[in-house]
């Protein structure tokens, strides 16, 4: 079986979401681990600043990419739904299929808000689209200061909630999507049900309340 056809299977989309799902978790993981390093202080986080900056290519590259990846993520989620609807073309008495959770359903719709917030977070710290003044600050050893644009940054109260609502949705999403992939890649039984579902909901659980300690320790 080719690539293209097994990809255009309702079997092969689900692989290939599971796949690009986990690859975006272990990177929310490591994007919260670096950016918690504000809570050290200026130094040790615009040193890691100047760690990521010494390798533009590299840097940006790995941003296209993971671009690349979040845009197939959900437009696969979104064949997927589509597929789904016209596999069960009679929708369910009580509007909502059996054992669906609240995280299930609005996988969608969660997926396109937080690709906007992506889109947003990107102009407002990495591009300097909405912000430019924030590519110009720099620490007293001419590094970019990237605690400062952090506090200044989170001291708009409109774009603190707008983060600490996208971090919601994103773990919502987590919460049901981490548990889907192992399904998915046929990585979840019966016996390991149970603990695979409470493993995904914990860490999003602790990935929501890492990355929303930022801007409420901005405002606090």
């Amino acid at each position: 079986m080719s690539f293209s056809i097994f990809a255009s299977s309702s079997l092969g989309r689900k692989y290939l979401m599971a796949i690009s799902g986990v690859l975006l978790f272990l990177f929310v993981i490591g994007h919260m681990l670096g950016n918690l390093q504000v809570f050290l202080g200026p130094e040790s986080l615009n040193a890691y600043g100047a760690f990521l900056k010494s390798k533009p290519g590299l840097l940006w590259s790995i941003r296209f990419i993971l671009l690349l990846i979040v845009v197939f993520h959900i437009f696969t989620g979104i064949q997927l739904t589509l597929q789904n609807r016209r596999a069960r073309p009679v929708r369910y008495a009580n509007s909502k299929p059996p054992y669906a959770n609240l995280a299930s359903r609005t996988l969608l719709i969660s997926g396109l808000i937080i690709f906007s917030f992506v889109a947003y977070h990107l102009m407002h710290f990495t591009l300097g689209v909405t912000n430019p003044e924030y590519l110009h600050l720099e620490d007293s050893k001419g590094r970019h200061d990237v605690y400062r644009m952090t506090i200044e940054g989170f001291s708009h109260p409109v774009v603190s909630f707008f983060y600490i609502l996208s971090m919601g949705l994103l773990c919502l999403h987590l919460s049901h999507g981490v548990s889907s992939a192992f399904q998915s890649l046929g990585l979840k039984n019966k016996r390991m049900e149970i603990w695979i579902d409470k493993l995904s909901k914990i860490t999003a659980i602790v990935i929501f309340l890492g990355n929303s300690s930022m801007p409420l320790a901005v405002w606090v």
